[in-house]
């Protein structure tokens, strides 16, 4: 009736009891109501359980002393998680909050690599151009280099921070230029183009550029171009010698005073500081459309060679496409996950070295995305017998240049990546382990047979499929057959196998890398165990003239020098 309410009982059936049974037409509104306000309720609750399970997985890492620091987990602009975690400065007991800054490390690397779009879109540069066009001072050797190239790490320009004297310099002040002194006269490392290997060096001299073509300092151009129209007041270039309020402190682990980096250095690869909450506010404004172009931002997500774009690198986890970097400085490691189709931002900064930012960041994103994340200590191990861990003893290849190697002590199943340090593993099923050590899981794959065929790592919220690499058998070589090999043999220039033979084992060493044992499969022909590689020694009479290398399906001839 209009204006009034009536009340009356209305039948309403439940054939499944055979009765009829009499309910108020209020009281079955109210049913309702309350229906609804429980189905509302469910979704809080979850809602508050991931947020208390995100605090703590970031309160455990607190706790085993792997980390302190902020971090921030955000949908679109929706906060789920923003707090801070153990202490600023732990001389003075002060806390980290969302408002700490803390420096980026290579999370630099996406703001250079926007200014370089920046500055394209406003027709100051091509990145096409050679680096010569932007610096004539570039050595000869360079002439082939383009941003392009320095912004993929597909320059073949050597890194600066890998060379044996940066512990020595990196403490004294240094303009760009005095920094890429340092490797100006070393050859590349490979054809610009052909390869990714990643350089600070690059990232220097993309610095570089922005204050060449800009006119103005990289600080300044940063601020007024990107910081300042997207609101992140918090962001800027680390000065040592500036006061900078809420500034943290950086420790190694163990918590130690982090030795001293002079900021001059690391330029646009890695001296901005910032904040989780300014983080947020930049993936807001960059993939939000405030900043770039989207023709601008698709180059900038766009890899080129293997997983890397501009400053970031781009990939796919479980099946969401996830745009990220990590940065890792003396005293500070940090990482920025974003994931575009859910608006998924994940910011852990952390101030003392260690891996727990990443595989932080990983899980936090798991738990966002409605997965379940479930810890070392948490789990609980089953012994199994030595038949069911012999099937599963073999190596697999994560990468081309990276083998995990399975094996068996006993009834203790282990692995070992390349030339790392064994690592026990303990069962949880016939088929799946997990480290104490490490966040992470492997599961094997078993084929018709019941062997292992594939194992899939499961790490810092990534799944990579490691294929069994098919067993090759070892002899054994006289010294005298050994010593035909030992030299020099050039990959290419600037990039060499050294071969030596130590106690009656032939070892290899790459440019820039650890010593590697070759095993012998017959006279002339070898094999690696910490990487999916063959070495094939060639020559006329009993001296080798030639080194051919075979590795992720490439054949490569190395003359002996």
């Amino acid at each position: 009736m209009h204006g009034t309410e009536r009340v009356e009982n209305a039948p309403r059936a439940d054939h499944s009891l055979g009765v009829t049974m009499t309910v108020p037409i209020r009281a079955v509104a109210l049913l309702l109501r309350r229906t609804a306000l429980a189905w509302l309720l469910l979704p809080a609750l979850a809602f508050a359980q991931d947020v208390a399970r995100m605090d703590a997985l970031a309160s455990a890492r607190v706790a085993d002393k792997s980390f302190m620091g902020a971090v921030l987990v955000a949908r679109g602009d929706q906060v789920i998680l923003s707090k801070g975690y153990g202490f600023a400065n732990l001389e003075w007991n002060i806390a980290n909050t969302p408002t700490t800054k803390f420096r980026l490390g290579s999370i630099t690397k996406q703001f250079t690599a926007a200014a370089i779009l920046l500055l394209a879109e406003q027709g100051k540069l091509s990145l096409d151009d050679p680096l010569k066009k932007h610096w004539p001072n570039a050595p000869p050797a360079w002439d082939a280099v383009t941003i392009f190239h320095l912004l993929t790490h597909s320059s073949g320009i050597p890194n600066f921070t890998s060379n044996a004297d940066f512990a020595q310099w990196k403490m004294n002040p240094s303009t760009p230029e005095q920094t890429i002194a340092h490797i100006r006269d070393k050859p590349l490392e490979f054809t610009p183009g052909d390869r990714m290997s990643y350089s600070n060096s690059g990232y220097v001299l993309l610095g570089m550029i922005v204050e060449r073509v800009s006119g103005r300092g990289y600080a300044d151009y940063l601020r007024d171009s990107i910081f300042k129209p997207l609101g992140m007041s918090d962001t800027g270039y680390d000065v040592s010698a500036a006061i900078l309020p809420q500034r943290a402190a950086g420790y190694m682990p163990g918590f130690s005073n982090a030795p001293y980096t002079d900021m001059t250095v690391p330029h646009g690869a890695g001296g901005l500081y910032s904040t989780t909450e300014d983080l947020l506010r930049w993936t807001q404004g960059l993939f939000g459309g405030r900043l770039l172009s989207a023709a601008s931002l698709e180059k900038m997500t766009t890899p080129y060679k293997g997983d890397y774009a501009f400053g970031v690198t781009v990939t796919t986890v479980g099946g969401q496409k996830m745009v990220q970097h990590g940065g890792g400085i003396e005293g500070f490691n940090t990482q920025l996950n974003y994931f575009p189709d859910s608006k998924l931002t994940v910011a852990v900064l952390a101030n003392v070295n260690g891996n727990a930012p990443g595989q932080l960041a990983g899980q936090l994103a798991q738990i966002a995305n409605g997965n379940e994340v479930k810890l070392s200590s948490e789990r609980k191990s089953i012994e199994l017998t030595r038949d069911k861990l012999d099937r599963l003893v073999g190596s697999y290849e994560l990468t081309p240049m990276a083998t995990m190697r399975i094996t068996v002590v006993g009834t203790q199943l282990q692995s070992q990546l390349g030339g790392q340090p064994v690592v026990p593993l303990f069962a949880e099923s016939e088929t799946v382990f997990f480290p104490r050590v490490v966040e992470a899981e492997l599961t094997f794959e078993l084929d018709a047979s019941g062997k292992a065929a594939a194992l899939v790592l499961k790490q810092n919220g990534q799944e990579r499929r490691a294929p069994r690499i098919v067993e090759r058998t070892e002899v054994a070589l006289p010294l005298a057959v050994l010593e035909r090999y030992p030299g020099t043999y050039r990959l290419q220039p600037g990039f060499d196998i050294v071969i030596t033979v130590e106690n009656g084992q032939l070892m290899s060493q790459a440019t820039g890398q650890g010593k590697a044992p070759l095993f012998a499969e017959s006279e002339r022909k070898f094999f690696l165990k910490v990487a999916n590689a063959q070495v094939e020694f060639v020559g006329e009479g009993q001296r080798a003239t030639e080194l051919v290398l075979y590795q992720g399906g490439r054949e490569t001839h190395a003359p002996r020098q």
